[in-house]
């Protein structure tokens, strides 16, 4: 036995508690800030899949990758526009598809990567976006910073697009007017809802049943019916299989085509 260690830790500890005693509530206090911290840090849920396994670390990182992920289908998601690189810019052929632009042309002549679903709307659930929004998630969370570069949720849309649906749900609208020429891609800014084409209605539900399952988010029980719907009427296509293998070479864990 070593008495040498006994006796440095024995007079260790008597030194902690003479401090405590000069200190008095200081120090209480102080311990009660930093159990406070470290309830905040981990106040959040342990989701599945957030600390293992293949990932892409930002969003930043994303896009270049789905640059090379979509490559050979250079089509954007609502309006099934054909794009081109030129330099480091994705640049849609408008006339390709008939797209008219509403309001914002500059936008317009650009293709970005499009949240199918909104950042936002898993990030308000976050105690970092309640503390400074979106910036202060990507600072502060590594969870959220992987959630935000999540391949899968990710998809080249029209400028104007984007900006327009910003973070609408998504859902039914009856009677709306085309506002983008031949595109069939409806937003109600009134209610804040966006309608995508029937063509990529399953694509897009089965973009957001991923998310809720893998980052256990609680879809509300509209969301969850209209989602299913959507899923079962516009079946997973060829080209979503192949993206679901391609991102598999970056990102590990379920896929939107997995069969549940």
């Amino acid at each position: 036995m070593n008495f040498k260690l006994i006796i440095s830790a024995i007079f260790n500890w008597q030194l902690i508690a003479r401090f405590v005693l000069f200190t008095g509530k200081r120090v209480i206090l102080a311990l009660l800030v930093l159990l406070a911290g470290c309830t905040e840090q981990n106040s959040q849920p342990d989701f599945p899949n957030s600390s293992t396994g293949k990932h892409v670390q930002t969003f930043s990182q994303a896009k270049k990758i789905l640059k090379e992920i979509y490559h050979d289908n250079t089509y954007s998601l609502y309006c099934n526009c054909r794009y081109v690189q030129r330099g480091k810019k994705l640049v849609p052929d408008l006339s390709s598809c008939g797209y008219q632009a509403r309001k914002n042309a500059k936008r317009a002549a650009r293709i970005e990567w499009e949240h199918i679903m909104p950042a936002s709307y898993f990030g308000q659930r976050m105690s970092c976006w309640q503390q400074g929004g979106r910036k202060n998630c990507r600072r502060e969370s590594e969870l959220f910073r992987r959630m935000e570069a999540d391949l899968h949720n990710l998809a080249p849309a029209i400028g104007e697009i984007n900006g327009d649906r910003s973070n609408f749900g998504f859902g039914n609208i009856r009677g709306e007017p085309r506002r983008y020429g031949q595109c069939d891609m409806e937003i109600d800014f009134k209610k804040d809802i966006a309608e995508p084409p029937a063509r990529i209605r399953g694509d897009v539900a089965r973009v957001y049943l991923y998310m809720a399952r893998k980052y256990q988010l609680a879809l509300s029980d509209n969301e969850q019916k209209q989602f299913t719907q959507w899923a079962k009427r516009d079946p997973v296509s060829r080209w979503e299989r192949e993206k679901a293998q391609r991102i598999a070479r970056y990102q590990d864990g379920p896929t939107p085509v997995d069969k549940h």
